[in-house]
């Protein structure tokens, strides 16, 4: 018997079980659908059923405040509510055939009789009311008779609607299980179909694969070993072995798809790994160059087709700087307003040719911006900055991993710009400007240790600024405020990149001069007090006057030793005031300290 003799007997009894199982399915649909019908039916009972009740008592309420307040308007309202009982107890008596029980129906029936025997005697009541009989139309209404048949009436419906329950809960059982066992006769024969399936299948290699497929047998052999470059043969035959070929033909072409497949498996995971190894050494960095130096060397292995900039957003001048490079030429790296950019007006990703007509961006040239991706750096909803890629190569780039790199670089940003900015706040005057004494002595610690490594000197200049509380009295405590800023901007820029200015205390200043000698120091004391003297200080158009300083000079090691520097030039600003104020005076030597 030939194999696909064979194969023709198992697929008719594939088919075969394969229509009993789907008529088996069809007939659990049926009673899952018999047992939503069964459900809906009840639902409609209970609605009106509940319905009606409500409005039974809410005709009695009406025909009693009808019959205490004899209102025309109350019994209006009362027989306008008693029409729409009447239509709701034809409602539910044109449904009360659909599939209910005798039981239900007599029920049913008791409950709209009681009601009719209610709105009888409201209908009385009304009418006593309306002859001048109040007394009567409240026995009527109120008596112990009427409470009775209301209850009674009440009591038919709670009953209706529990049969009702009782008899869907059972539809809904049987449904149920008659449901389980088609499906479960329905997986039985799936699972023959599969048995079959597998039986045939163990068959032909048990009984009808011998020595046809030897001439194959090498082919089989180096693609088992995966060597997916072998050529397969080209059989002619129509039979078995010409399909084994066509077989081994087809999974060759799908080893080469899961052998570029297993590739980009691996390239997507080694780019995982690299992006979660960038993130781990962004967390570690503490300050902008750190960052950016490693998004230099991370992403040019994360994504090694692109070359890419680094922008950050200079927030004084709503400026983006190009920060890092990588994998491109040297070219333009001008800075350009976020308005240039559609993925930083748009808050996502945007690349031209994803699309087939998009806007490129103004930031880029037009032979570049076409097929340029452009990913904003946005953290806390603020823009922070930009990654842009030259996709040269014009290939399917992961956008996906390109997002993730630039939420993952935004939030370092964010992050070490908190910290910085948590430091500022720390370490400088909010009012000035200038470092305060948060890390003083440890700053002078430090320089001078370096200056006794380098044998260098190590000056310091104690400011006061002169007759500051008679200003503050003056002029106010917010002119004094402009008066510190500016002396303090003149320090700054008088010492320059050469001194460190801290904000002592009140209107007390101190500048540090590394690798400075008295005699500079001086000359650098006697310019402050020049600028300051000549900068003439406005407070809302009211002109404060000239704003002297009085100055305390003294070095390392001539004038103090490394643990009193400070205090031999705050002794010398003290001479200085008590001597007229507006001068320089230094410190006392000490000969060469020791340490």
């Amino acid at each position: 018997m030939r194999i696909a003799t064979i194969t023709n007997f198992a697929y008719i009894a594939t088919v075969v079980l394969t229509l009993s199982s789907g008529i088996a399915l069809f007939m659990a649909s049926n009673a899952e659908r018999a047992e939503r019908e069964a459900i809906a039916h009840s639902r409609v009972f209970d609605a009106l059923s509940d319905e009606l009740e409500k409005e039974a008592f809410a005709l009695t309420d009406l025909v009693r405040e009808a019959v205490i307040k004899q209102r025309p308007e109350d019994i209006q309202a009362w027989r306008q509510k008693l029409q729409q009982d009447i239509k709701l107890e034809d409602q539910l008596i044109r449904l009360r055939d659909r599939k209910a029980t005798t039981e239900e129906v007599l029920i049913l029936r008791d409950g709209i009789k009681m009601l009719d025997t209610l709105e009888d005697e409201q209908q009385a009541a009304i009418a006593a009311v309306e002859a001048g009989n109040a007394r009567e139309a409240v026995e009527l209404v109120f008596g112990q008779q009427y409470e009775e048949q209301l209850d009674q009436a009440e009591y038919r419906f709670n009953h209706f609607r529990s049969l009702t329950d009782q008899r869907t809960d059972k539809a809904v059982a049987e449904a149920t299980a008659l449901s389980q066992k088609l499906r479960t006769l329905s997986e039985i024969m799936v699972g023959l179909t599969a048995l079959l399936f597998l039986f045939v299948l163990g068959f032909i290699i048990k009984h009808r694969i011998l020595r046809p497929v030897v001439t194959l047998s090498d082919v089989v052999n180096r693609l088992a070993s995966q060597d997916y470059a072998v050529e397969t043969p080209v059989l002619a035959q129509v039979d078995e072995i010409g399909d084994m070929a066509q077989a081994i033909h087809i999974f060759r072409e799908n080893g080469l798809a899961r052998q570029r497949l297993e590739q980009e498996r691996d390239a997507e995971w080694a780019c995982r790994t690299l992006l979660a190894r960038m993130s781990q050494r962004l967390q570690g960095c503490d300050s902008h160059s750190a960052i950016i130096r490693v998004v230099s060397r991370f992403a040019p292995q994360i994504i090694p087709e692109m070359g890419g900039r680094l922008y950050i957003l200079d927030t004084q001048k709503n400026r983006m700087k190009c920060s890092a490079r990588w994998l491109l030429p040297p070219g333009d790296e001008t800075t350009f307003p976020p308005e240039s950019c559609w993925a930083l007006k748009r808050g996502q990703l945007h690349c031209p040719s994803r699309d087939t007509v998009d806007m490129p961006c103004e930031h880029l040239p037009p032979e570049i911006a076409i097929r340029a991706i452009c990913v904003p750096l946005i953290a806390q909803n603020k823009t922070i900055g930009l990654l842009t890629f030259d996709n040269a190569a014009e290939k399917e780039p992961p956008y996906a991993y390109l997002e993730l790199m630039a939420e993952t670089i935004a939030l370092a940003l964010a992050n070490q710009m908190l910290r910085d900015t948590l430091t500022e706040k720390a370490t400088h005057d909010p009012l000035t400007g200038l470092r305060n004494r948060h890390n003083l002595d440890e700053t002078l610690r430090a320089l001078v240790e370096q200056a006794m490594a380098n044998n260098s000197c190590l000056s310091c200049l104690m400011l006061d600024i002169d007759y500051f509380k008679k200003l503050n009295d003056n002029y106010g405590h917010e002119a004094g405020d402009k008066v510190l800023r500016e002396v303090a901007r003149i320090l700054q820029e008088t010492a320059g990149e050469n001194g460190i200015a801290f904000r002592y205390g009140g209107e007390e200043f101190l500048i540090i001069l590394p690798d400075t000698t008295e005699a500079a120091a001086r000359t650098l004391a006697e310019q402050l007090l020049r600028n300051v003297l000549a900068h003439r200080i406005f407070y809302e158009s009211q002109d404060l006057g000239q704003v002297s300083v009085s100055i305390g000079l003294a070095t390392w090691p001539q004038h103090a030793r490394a643990t009193n520097l400070i205090r031999a030039a705050d002794l010398a600003l003290y001479m200085a005031k008590e001597q007229g104020r507006g001068q320089i005076v230094i410190a006392r030597n000490v000969g060469t300290p020791s340490l």
